[in-house]
């Protein structure tokens, strides 16, 4: 069966080298789940048995490790992002509950609250909001969006209206 590719109507030429080799290059830039890896060399046309063969010794090496993928992640983004994104975002990549849960298990209120309020400055900054109500309305969404829960949302507006920016 012909492959063809999605630019046009040429046959996609098959993979160079091996399934080890292209998931070595991917690793190379940046940190992968084992689901990611797996889907990314499908894609590009690798022999499934090659490919799981690949990630077998790539796990071997140490080089593919969903958790310590998983807390590098929540190390990198929980500046921005709440648990409950977070976490959506780890299952999406293919970590299971257990392993999302053990990553998420750092972070503490505290730190989820000096998050949520430094985005939340951030944000009235760029806009002078009067009441509660509206920086409830228009900065509390915002962060609730991005996984922040309900308390901290409260607590990181009510933070800002009395303190205003403090950049």
């Amino acid at each position: 069966m012909e492959q063809r590719s999605s630019r046009g109507s040429r046959p996609k030429a098959p993979p160079a080298g091996s399934a080890l080799d292209g998931g070595l290059r991917l690793l190379a830039r940046r940190a992968h789940s084992r689901l990611e890896l797996r889907q990314k060399l499908h894609r590009r046309g690798y022999d499934p048995v090659d490919v799981e063969a690949a990630l077998g010794r790539l796990a071997e090496l140490g080089y593919v490790d969903d958790g310590a993928f998983a807390r590098g992640l929540v190390r990198r983004r929980s500046g921005v992002r709440g648990p409950r994104a977070l976490a959506g975002e780890l299952s999406a990549r293919g970590i299971d509950r257990a392993g999302i849960a053990k990553a998420l298990e750092g972070l503490d209120e505290e730190a989820e609250l000096a998050a949520a309020t430094r985005l939340a400055e951030r944000l009235y900054a760029a806009r002078t909001l009067p009441s509660y109500k509206e920086v409830l309305d228009r900065i509390g969404s915002r962060l609730m969006r991005r996984g922040f829960s309900a308390n901290v949302v409260r607590a990181a507006c009510r933070a800002v209206l009395a303190g205003g920016p403090s950049a």
